[in-house]
């Protein structure tokens, strides 16, 4: 089986490790590409491509149907242009290809869009912060009066973004030097807040939230079109330097099964949750392997391998591997040597 990972984030590095380790026979045959020539999946492909820089949308897409043709592709597992490749996928079976996706396309919108996904999500399938989503300085100032009645404290970040970035706590008591002085990374004043909207006539959607005090989970998980596998829960330190623990909460457990159904999610993919004042509230759902997809499979399950199976079974496969309930994990960056081009 010939399975081509596309350019994407390099967490992918630790996918294909771990589908490398399982597969003692070698009926797997890993292809990874990327424009970058060093990037970490370059290492562990079995036959690795340069992917032509500049390529975006439609020029994209026929490059990846051309590569499929070309290289006998059995399952495509795309990063870059999901969504594209998921609208084009009966293009992709002509070539005798099919695509690995976490969702159909109107759903994989629907995650990329945090604030669309909140507004349409029953509390019934799963418990999110209190949001509201702003466009205007107008709007922003309304939203945060009505959070700030509810919550000692308010946080925003963009309704479309990856790995968290934008995600800022507002300070109502300090300005932007003394965040520079004291290092202060996730918070943002609110005056200079402010004030940098009023210069926009309307920005992009910002989702105002409640913010959440206690700890993180980050969920890895394998389905097969709605039906959950596996989920390792990884608890995340409140403190830097401190290890994760492999979890076992069982709200999060019951969310975590009805949105995998919700959505009919596939593969390998992540969900966040936070703790909030009455449990666990969901974060998001990242429709790609997380981070910290490597450690989740210290679990004791290699979550990568039983992507793979996922391909060619309908239900899970009997195994003895099982989780550690309470197991300490970490990463240790390694250093490496890399060939010259």
């Amino acid at each position: 089986m010939r399975i081509w990972f596309n350019q994407t984030f390099s967490s992918i590095h630790a996918v294909l490790r771990n589908i490398r380790q399982a597969d003692a026979d070698h009926d797997v045959t890993l292809l990874f590409s990327h424009s970058n020539p060093h990037a970490p999946g370059m290492m562990i492909g079995d036959e690795t491509f340069i992917e032509p820089s500049g390529l975006e949308g439609d020029s994209y897409l026929e490059w990846a149907l051309a590569f499929c043709r070309d290289h006998g592709v059995d399952w495509f597992w795309p990063g870059k242009a999901a969504v594209l490749m998921a609208e084009n996928r009966s293009r992709f079976l002509a070539l005798g290809t099919d695509l690995v996706l976490v969702a159909e396309p109107d759903a994989l919108r629907l995650l990329n869009d945090k604030s669309a996904f909140y507004e349409a999500l029953s509390p019934a399938v799963a418990i999110s912060p209190e949001t509201v989503t702003v466009n205007t300085l107008a709007e922003f100032d309304q939203a945060f009066a009505l959070l700030r009645k509810k919550y000692s404290r308010v946080c925003v970040k963009p309704a479309v973004s990856v790995y968290g970035l934008g995600f800022k706590v507002i300070d109502e008591d300090h300005g932007s030097i003394t965040h520079l002085l004291r290092g202060v990374q996730y918070q943002i004043p609110l005056q200079e807040l402010r004030s940098s909207m009023q210069d926009i006539a309307r920005f992009d959607s910002l989702l105002v939230m409640e913010y959440l005090p206690g700890p993180e989970w980050s969920v890895d998980c394998v389905a097969r079109h709605g039906d959950l596998w596996f989920a390792v829960q990884r608890k995340k330190p409140q403190k830097a330097g401190y290890p994760q623990t492999i979890d076992d909460n069982p709200a999060i457990t019951s969310m975590v099964e009805r949105l995998t159904a919700r959505y009919r999610l596939n593969g390998l993919f992540n969900i966040q949750f936070k703790q909030g004042v009455d449990g666990p509230c969901l974060l998001e759902i990242n429709a790609r392997p997380s981070g910290g997809v490597g450690m989740a499979c210290q679990s004791g399950i290699n979550l990568a391998s039983m992507a793979i199976q996922t391909l060619t079974q309908h239900k899970p496969p009997l195994t003895n591997e099982q989780q550690i309930y309470g197991r300490l994990i970490s990463e240790i960056n390694t250093p490496v040597t890399l060939n010259p081009l």
